[in-house]
């Protein structure tokens, strides 16, 4: 399933959905105007009936029409603007006459006015009948936006929906093939160890060492794409000596024209970290700033804390990073080498913001100068929930 197809079907049939329906609400708003305005006219030659009625006049009628109004606001005014009824308008407080004389000038000027002339040659002897929208044509008026807004909801809902249904898709297949990696990287893994420890065994040369450690390092590489898809569990750790165990692989294996520093504090810091997977972040932190340098300059590695947090700062005097790409750099896909899949980085800010409920972000940069990467845990994050 293409979810960009779905997406774009999904907004323009919610689109064509609101269109619609402002086309048949403006429809139904404009036939029920057009009706009461016929039952103004209405109104309006029953209140001239009355005018002209005499004793012999039947106004049962008359009263019928007038009395059948109980929706549509009316007020009536005569030729000098002084008020002579008012009909279906709630009054509130003491300045009624004050009121109505603003709402007959509000309904004139909507257009919404009818002139009762008395005497056909004299134009200054009539009685004005201004009336107003009622409650349903108002209500009416409202609705195809109120709906409008209700379908922009389900809109951005449903958006929501398919890219968190996609996320979700993309996460067991990335899980699905981390588990099946390493179940398949198992049985030649487990061999590899019984053949160095046999070779130890019958030959004493630091060659078949260096090699054991490698495959032990095959078998806990193996072991944390295991662990992927599931929860990890922390430990409180000395992160110094977590900090040491990943630098010391990681030295051992670039090049002799790259100095590695190490500034860490005399007092033990530590924080709730799975091990195994923090060093994977800081590995993986550490070969970026080798190749950012070009395998010449200097690396350092700093660990400091306050009250609340525990941090690792990871400097290097590499290329450094545009600072548009501070946070692009996180996203899978990424990368400036010309091998590699790029999902160094946003695998590490999985570990540390999912598992670890921390921070990992670009400090600083400065092209032709370096970069800072800073981690940030929170003490204890894990047992305070």
């Amino acid at each position: 399933m293409n979810i960009r197809i779905v997406r774009t079907v999904f907004v323009l049939s919610a689109i064509v959905i609101a269109l619609v329906s402002l086309l048949v609400s403006h429809s139904l708003v404009r036939d029920l105007a057009a009706e009461e305005h016929t039952k103004m006219e209405i109104f309006a030659g029953a209140y001239r009936t009355i005018n002209e009625a005499d004793e012999n006049t039947d106004l049962s009628l008359v009263q019928f029409v007038l009395s059948g109004n109980k929706t549509i606001p009316v007020i009536v005014l005569d030729s000098d603007g002084n008020i002579e009824d008012y009909l279906n308008l709630n009054i509130r407080g003491n300045d009624t006459l004050q009121y109505l004389g603003r709402k007959a000038v509000q309904m004139r000027e909507s257009g919404n006015s009818i002139l009762i002339y008395h005497d056909r040659e004299i134009n200054d002897n009539y009685t004005e009948v201004c009336y107003g929208d009622s409650l349903m044509l108002n209500r009416l008026m409202i609705y195809p936006y109120i709906e409008l807004g209700v379908v922009m909801v389900f809109v951005i809902m449903g958006i929501i929906a398919l890219l968190n249904f996609k996320k979700s898709e993309q996460n067991r297949v990335w899980v699905g093939l981390s588990k099946e990696t390493a179940h398949q990287l198992g049985t030649p893994i487990s061999s590899l160890m019984a053949w160095t420890e046999l070779l130890k065994s019958k030959y004493d040369d630091n060659l078949i060492v260096e090699m054991s450690k490698d495959v032990e390092r095959l078998d806990t590489i193996a072991k944390r794409f295991s662990k992927v898809g599931s929860m990890p569990e922390p430990r409180e750790e000395n992160l110094q000596m977590v900090l040491q165990h990943a630098l010391d692989y990681i030295e051992h294996r670039s090049p002799a024209t790259v100095t590695f520093e190490r500034v860490f504090p005399e007092a033990i810091v530590t924080a709730s970290v799975n091990a195994p997977l923090f060093e994977w972040v800081v590995e993986n932190l550490c070969k970026n700033a080798v190749d950012a340098m070009d395998g010449k300059g200097t690396l350092t590695v700093e660990i400091f804390e306050d009250s609340d947090n525990a941090y690792i700062e990871v400097s290097d005097t590499g290329k450094g990073i545009p600072r548009k790409s501070f946070k692009t750099v996180f996203l899978a896909g990424y990368t400036t080498k010309t091998r590699g899949w790029g999902l160094g980085l946003s695998l590490a800010k999985r570990i540390i913001e999912d598992y670890h409920k921390g921070r990992i972000f670009v400090k600083k940069s400065e092209l032709g100068k370096g970069t800072v990467f800073r981690i940030e845990l929170r003490k204890n994050s894990h047992k305070n929930g």
